[in-house]
């Protein structure tokens, strides 16, 4: 069975509503959870995520928004941070890490760091049993990738193209997908443009599949009340689900 990770923007609308939208994903076959930490500069994020994260942070998100979304949520559901370096480092890692696995936090994504300068805290990740997650991108070499993904942990990363997320482009990738797996046991998912319409092609070969824009894009569909945005968000990761598993 392939596995569903979703990504949702932390404290978009509202705390309350981000854990009823977490657990109600959980239920409905999403296997991971990526609770994105809103972030002034998101480099690597569409312009969907962009906008939900400036909107979270206008509405006031703090960093201990994230924790009591977390503290919520990790207990029913596999549950992940995504945020960009600085957010983290602002929180002491040496304090931050231990905190996470305290809350129940199975690992963080971290596309920001690059994989010599985290390699400087491998230590504290794997004496807290709490995962951080290896990114791999089609502009890696054969040695590189080796490189990256010889110790990766929970799943890598791949990026399914060059550029920011929630493009749609389409590409093969199985070239790709099978220089990774040549150098690793680790599952490999894939994200960046994964949709409904995407999902079945992207995941050919591939472990699982990571989603982030087409979720937060309903989120941001002011005419929607709470009930229907979290609704939407389930039947879309039913479909995806489905897709990836047929």
């Amino acid at each position: 069975m392939k596995k569903l990770v979703a990504f949702i923007t932390s404290g978009y609308p509202e705390k309350s509503f981000s854990i009823d939208l977490a657990l109600a994903l959980g239920e409905s076959g999403v296997d991971t959870l990526e609770l994105g930490v809103p972030f002034s500069d998101p480099v690597a994020d569409g312009p969907l995520i962009e906008k939900a994260t400036h909107k979270a942070l206008e509405l006031g998100f703090k960093f201990e928004h994230l924790l009591e979304i977390s503290k919520a949520v990790a207990p029913k559901v596999d549950t992940l941070w995504m945020g960009y370096f600085n957010s983290f480092y602002q929180q002491n890692m040496e304090k931050l890490i231990p905190l996470a696995k305290e809350i129940g936090v199975n690992g963080l994504i971290i596309p920001d760091l690059p994989h010599e300068e985290a390699l400087n805290y491998s230590k504290l990740f794997k004496d807290n049993s709490v995962s951080n997650i290896s990114f791999v991108a089609p502009t890696d070499s054969d040695e590189r990738i080796k490189e990256i993904v010889q110790d990766a942990q929970k799943f890598i990363y791949m990026v399914a193209y060059t550029g920011i997320t929630g493009t749609g482009v389409s590409e093969d990738l199985q070239p790709f997908l099978s220089s990774i797996k040549k150098h690793a046991q680790t599952p490999v998912y894939v994200g960046f443009g994964v949709n409904a319409k995407t999902a079945k092609e992207k995941a050919k070969g591939a472990d699982g599949v990571i989603v982030g824009s087409a979720f937060v894009d309903i989120l941001l569909k002011d005419e929607l009340n709470y009930s229907q945005k979290i609704a939407q968000c389930s039947d879309l990761a039913k479909i995806i689900k489905n897709e990836i598993n047929i």
